[in-house]
């Protein structure tokens, strides 16, 4: 693997809002769905409210050489640390398949290839539908979880969808890999086959102006010039992304 395939897949350490501890009213909750134990922090105070599910990104999928490793389980802490921060009534901060807790299914390809394959779809989709049932919902996904809040709004019916908000959203993964020259993600699904159920759905994106994981102009040419995409000036993928918080958590 060349230096410049190992700089894209390296662990993407995050930083942002300020370090939190997890606050008290959050609890730890594992998601039984058919194939995966989700792992999850939830805030319900208002159970027939609005509910603001916040997706993590792709986690700790290569280690420094390169190579996949054997817990995808992430070591920045900007996802959480969003949740944990927003003081709407209902929060809930959610990993992906294989992250923080290992299913009997997991192996490698479900954080490298099978990364958005069908059956982790239907993980998330399950785990989210069984804590929202159908009370309106915002999803919030950073990186790769933005793929993830695409495709479980339209790949999927029967969540009430009312926005979708991302965070350096990885929204087109072929495009992304045929911007770095990489082998593509044959195995999962592409928010590109929905793009036309995606557009429907209200929604904002925040992209980091030196962000060179997912430059700006690729969210700017899925979305289109009539969706909201706003530019953090400063914001790397991995950091610069203090000031976005306050504007999350009042979306």
């Amino acid at each position: 693997m060349t230096k410049h395939i190992i700089k894209i897949f390296l662990l993407l350490f995050l930083s942002g809002c300020s370090t939190v501890s997890i606050p008290p009213e959050f609890t730890y909750k594992e998601i039984k769905t058919q194939y995966f134990d989700i792992a999850s922090w939830q805030k319900i105070t208002e159970p027939d409210g609005i509910y603001k599910i916040y997706i993590e990104g792709d986690g700790y999928a290569f280690n420094a050489h390169g190579h996949p490793t054997q817990d995808p389980t992430p070591k920045g802490e900007l996802v959480r640390e969003l949740a944990f921060g927003d003081n709407s009534p209902n929060v809930i901060y959610l990993a992906r398949p294989c992250q923080y807790v290992k299913s009997q299914i997991c192996s490698q390809r479900h954080w490298t290839t099978a990364r958005f394959a069908p059956e982790v779809i239907n993980a998330e989709y399950e785990a989210i539908k069984s804590i929202v049932g159908n009370n309106p919902v915002v999803l919030i996904g950073f990186s790769g979880g933005a793929q993830v809040a695409g495709l479980v709004a339209t790949a999927k019916s029967g969540l009430n969808v009312k926005k979708i908000i991302t965070i350096a959203g990885n929204l087109d993964h072929l495009a992304w890999t045929q911007y770095h020259n990489l082998p593509p993600l044959n195995e999962s699904l592409n928010l590109t086959d929905y793009s036309e159920q995606f557009a429907k759905i209200p929604q904002v994106h925040y992209v980091g102006s030196g962000d060179k994981v997912i430059p700006p102009r690729l969210i700017k040419d899925f979305v289109g010039k009539d969706v909201e995409v706003i530019v953090v000036n400063g914001a790397t993928h991995n950091s610069g992304w203090n000031d976005v918080c306050e504007l999350i958590h009042t979306d």
